[in-house]
């Protein structure tokens, strides 16, 4: 199974995440796949995320944190699905020494998401 995170607004106007797994051979609908490098020890401060998107990380290791304390860690080869285009945003640091290399995969906000939720 490849875990995934959900980061998403909330009803409060708050980021918030939720952790989950993603379906394996399914398709779904895709706009642009872009690739970005970070360099080891890089941080990015408070930000919303650009539009929907999942952000499938190939290195490095991140924590994120969100403005309510609230925090996950993200690994090689884990998928971070953001949805969190308003609100009280997200920020994320390297906690390990390699670079962060990831792809963005964009979505329409009404197209379905691949993400199933950890049972509570």
């Amino acid at each position: 199974m490849i875990k995934a995170i959900k980061l998403y607004t909330g009803p409060d106007g708050h980021s918030h995440f939720i952790t989950g797994t993603l379906v394996e051979n399914e398709l779904h609908k895709a706009n642009s796949i872009r690739f970005r490098e970070s360099p080891a020890g890089s941080s990015y401060d408070w930000h919303n995320a650009p539009t929907e998107q999942y952000v499938i990380s190939l290195t490095g290791t991140l924590e994120f944190e969100t403005r309510l304390g609230e925090k996950f860690i993200l690994k090689p080869g884990e998928v971070l699905i953001a949805l969190d285009t308003t609100g009280s945003a997200h920020r994320w640091q390297m906690i390990d020494d390699q670079p962060w290399k990831r792809a963005y995969v964009a979505f329409d906000k009404n197209d379905e998401i691949n993400f199933i939720p950890d049972e509570a």
